[in-house]
């Protein structure tokens, strides 16, 4: 276990998101699952197609990700890529990925929002997740951020 997690069970019992990833959340339907990972629609959608990859692992937000854990955004990516093309998403280069920054995280809760079309988001939406956002930070930001960090540290 990195040292990112919130407590010693990883789970936190009132975290929303721990309740889903632990299954103990009937209302909210899992479109697809792993041992690491669970994917969900968002309530609030913020697109056309808008889903949740969540960790099983309570980890607060992005900013409390670690270089081991950069291979875990990854596959987060590769479970958000699969979603929107089992939901026949057509055009997968018009598709926003990424994570709120706190304090403008609804849950504090490592979740990847992936969000398609991105060019047919409207302006509330884009003001949430667009480019422009001071509160959403790509996964290729986050991803680049993370690399900095750690040859920093590592100096």
């Amino acid at each position: 276990m990195s040292g990112n997690e919130s407590d010693s069970s990883s789970k936190d019992e009132t975290c929303i998101f721990c309740l889903i990833a632990h299954e103990q959340d009937k209302e909210t339907e899992i479109i697809k699952k792993n041992d690491e990972l669970l994917c969900f629609r968002d309530m609030k959608p913020g697109a056309t197609h808008h889903y949740l990859v969540v960790t099983r692992t309570h980890i607060d937000n992005c900013k409390r990700l670690q270089e081991d854990d950069l291979p875990l955004v990854e596959r987060m990516v590769d479970m958000g890529m699969r979603i929107l093309e089992k939901n026949k998403v057509s055009d997968l280069d018009d598709v926003r990925m990424g994570f709120h920054l706190p304090p403008f995280s609804s849950v504090p809760h490592l979740h990847l929002h992936a969000l398609a079309p991105a060019s047919k988001m409207n302006f509330r939406s884009l003001l949430h997740y667009g480019p422009q956002s001071h509160w959403f930070i790509t996964v290729s930001d986050v991803l680049d951020v993370s690399r900095v960090v750690v040859v920093r540290q590592s100096r």
